[in-house]
Parts: structure tokens; sequence; C-alpha cells
């Protein structure tokens, strides 16, 4: 099925971990390198996982009751923005409190097992939803419907690790953006630019070559460095 391209833009530090406020020293990431970053790759509209959305929320929960019913499908109530804010948010946790985060509008990519009430909160806020699977997310789905319905060509991934990690391993990053900051972490478990489930035995990552495009020395010592990945025409077959 078609689907955008997605770019995974990421800071780490030079130990591979992604929360700046753990890092040593404090005050070596730069959020406006970052974001210069961003708008160098394209710009547009991005996705994060539900821990990296749950920053940008503004309420603490939705009300538990409500006697509306709404059915599966998705309600997008702005369809012509030049970006969206995507968030994955399987079982319905987060309540929004507004509709856009930096002017991008809020679309949220959901079970079927997420409540009315939940649904009822969203609509309330103004913020879309699509639903990606029944129990568990179907990522092609997901990918296909934001290519399809909302012409979404380019996404920049910059999740969390569990995301990042979900859609390199579904074969869905065409390639990598990494700001590595000179600081450090030192945290045995503390999240990284790629993670998986404790169980990752079975799940491996299948790459031919991580092909460099370009490196660049930034301000502050920090390197910046941009990947295409290849794959196998067997493993590409199977997106």
């Amino acid at each position: 099925m078609p689907r955008p391209r997605i770019t995974c833009h990421m800071a780490s530090s030079i130990d591979g971990r992604i929360l700046p406020q753990r890092w040593s020293p404090t005050g070596a990431h730069s959020h406006e390198t970052y974001d210069r970053l961003h708008e160098r790759l394209g710009g547009g509209s991005w996705i994060v996982g539900r821990a990296t959305g749950q920053e940008f929320a503004k309420r603490e929960a939705y009300p538990q009751d409500t006697t509306e019913r709404f059915p599966r499908t998705a309600w997008l109530p702005k369809t012509d923005a030049t970006a969206y804010a995507i968030v994955t948010d399987a079982h319905g946790k987060i309540a929004w409190g507004r509709a856009d985060v930096g002017g991008d509008p809020i679309i949220v990519l959901l079970t079927e097992q997420v409540s009315d009430s939940h649904l009822a909160g969203l609509r309330g806020d103004g913020v879309g939803y699509v639903f990606a699977g029944t129990e568990s997310f179907d990522l092609d789905a997901a990918m296909s419907f934001l290519k399809g319905q909302l012409h979404i060509d380019h996404l920049l991934l910059e999740g969390g690790g569990h995301i990042n990690g979900a859609l390199l391993r579904a074969g869905m990053v065409d390639e990598i953006s990494l700001m590595i900051v000179p600081a450090i972490d030192g945290a045995g478990g503390a999240p990284a630019t790629f993670d998986g489930p404790d169980s990752a035995e079975g799940l491996p990552i299948e790459l031919t070559a991580l092909v460099l495009e370009e490196h660049e020395l930034l301000n502050g010592g920090i390197l910046w460095l941009r990947y295409r990945i290849e794959r196998s025409t067997r493993s590409a077959s199977r997106r």
C-alpha cells in the first residue's frame, strides 16, 4: 500500500539516549538547532508516540461518562492543513485541551478499544482521530490513510524510541536524521533512539546498509548525520 516517505529525525546524547533533561553537561542540547534541521528536512507533518505526545497535553483527563455513541470511523475536523501533528495513542490516554501544536492540527491514531467518552473529549477539543486497528496498531493501514486521505507525502518521525523502533522494524523508515549532542546520559535502561519490546528476539531489524548522505558539524559541537536506509529487495517487498 502507498505510504508517506518517512524520515526519523532525532537528537541524542553520544550514548544514544533521547531525554535531554537527563544529560550532562546540562544545556548542551539546542532546541533551536533541532527545529532548524526539522525545517531543513522539509518541515511538514510529524509523528510522535504517546509519551512524547503527552508533553503537549493541557488537560488531566476527559470526563468518564457520556450518553453519546460514536462509530469507529475517522473524524477529521480539518483536512486542508499544510502540516499535521500525528500522535499514536492506542488506548486513548491523552486529554489534549487543545486542537493543535504550533498551528499544526492534532490527529490521534487510535485502536477501536477506545471509549466513547474519550472520543467525546477529542471531539470537544477539536482533535481529529483515525482508527488504525481493533486492539493493536495496523501500521500499514494507518500510513496508507495518512497518504491517501490527508495527502501526506513526507512524514517526520520524531518519537519516542518505541514508535521509532516499531516503524523501523516494519520497514517504513526511509532515512535517519540524527543530531548527536556532546552530552552523556550514562544510565542503564534510559530511552534510546530506537527501542523495541523486551522480547526483541525474533524481531530483527532488516537493513542492508545505512548510506551516509550528509554530515555537518554545527554550533556547540553538535554533529548532524543523515543516512539513507537500504533494504534487500526481499525485505522491501514485504512493506
